[in-house]
């Protein structure tokens, strides 16, 4: 029987899941074991995966899970080099070159594991078949726009926090932007999932919007009217060919543009197209200031939908169900196609 094993999050901030009691019920309606892990985190309470007839295990117990139980998670592991030995579905950030991706396939190798990356779950097309991008959207404008609303006032953003609901989120922008004029800002990416929640974000509080996509940044660059713009939000993955939005000279160059919003969030990739910075930024201190005078601030958390945790995760685990309904295929299908980006690049690793 194919068995999925559901691990707490360990990285703070992280209140996501991947899977509701509604999802767990029908996995187990459809033959498939489910374990769950208590968390003192997650934003679904651990009763209703109770009644779903799920297994409820205790907290950080995956690593001694059965040899055959398929490991289910969103953000990464703890960082202590063990053989992974078990076969994980989360997102790895494993392929684009990044120091800690190489770390993660060399566990992988060391153990005989497998990674099925959630970033790399594709249909027939290559389209993802379950993405958090508009909420990732969503929430990197507005962190975007409250590290504009400090600048504002002198200062640099301060601490952000997980919100109940949507409406309470543009409850809270609204006082921050309260006696404020609005920002201009260009959307790079705008016509996908997450460029269509940044867009929905900046649209709920008045903020113009200029709309880039794949028309607009055809020629490769350089592109002076991002500087133009107060606010850059940056919804394109970093791949090979991925043009350069915004040169290292940008600091000092002429501008208007005084926060970029990497909703993307990739700045340790050699194909990043942000050259002003080099690592992520994180709930407790979300704005990194790069130049001083005049202010540009940079903010990149890579977890941006779990400041909504309840939506996204509800989202997300409705869009994941129907994959997750065939894990008895692992060898086929998406999970074959994951599988395959992971040997490839298990070998040139």
């Amino acid at each position: 029987m194919t068995h999925l094993w559901v691990r707490a999050e360990q990285r703070p901030n992280e209140d996501r899941v991947g899977l509701t009691p509604e999802g767990a019920a029908k996995l187990i309606s459809a033959g498939i074991a489910v374990s769950v892990e208590e968390s003192r985190s997650r934003a679904i309470p651990i009763d209703g995966y109770a009644a779903a007839g799920c297994r409820i295990m205790a907290e950080n117990l995956w690593p001694h899970a059965p040899a055959d139980a398929i490991i289910f998670g969103l953000k990464e592991l703890p960082d202590d080099g063990t053989p992974l030995t078990h076969r994980h579905i989360m997102f790895g950030h494993a392929y684009k070159g990044q120091p800690a991706g190489r770390d993660l396939l060399k566990r992988f190798k060391a153990g005989g594991g497998t990674l099925y990356d959630l970033e790399y779950l594709v249909d027939e097309t290559g389209r993802r078949v379950a993405a958090f991008g508009y909420w990732a959207g969503y929430a990197g404008a507005a962190v975007g726009l409250m590290c504009w609303a400090a600048q504002q006032r002198g200062g640099i953003a301060g601490p952000v926090r997980k919100v109940a609901s949507r409406q309470a989120l543009l409850d809270q922008l609204a006082t921050d932007l309260a006696g404020l004029s609005r920002p201009r800002a260009i959307i790079i990416g705008a016509l996908g999932r997450v460029g269509t929640g940044a867009a929905d974000l900046c649209t709920a509080l008045k903020v113009t919007v200029t709309p880039w996509d794949i028309a607009e940044t055809a020629s490769g660059g350089p592109f002076p009217e991002v500087l133009q713009h107060h606010i850059f939000l940056n919804c394109i993955l970093a791949r090979p060919g991925c043009p350069v939005f915004v040169p290292a000279s940008a600091r000092t160059e002429p501008r208007k543009l005084t926060v970029i919003g990497d909703i993307a969030c990739d700045p340790t990739s050699d194909f990043s197209p942000i050259k002003v910075y080099d690592r992520t930024t994180g709930w407790d201190a979300p704005a990194l200031r790069v130049h001083d005078t005049p202010p540009l601030d940079v903010t990149a958390i890579d977890n941006l939908p779990s400041l909504m945790p309840v939506e996204s995760s509800e989202d997300y685990a409705a869009q994941l169900l129907p994959s997750l309904l065939a894990l008895n295929t692992l060898d086929a299908g998406v999970w074959g196609r994951a599988k395959a980006e992971f040997d490839r690049h298990t070998i040139t690793s």
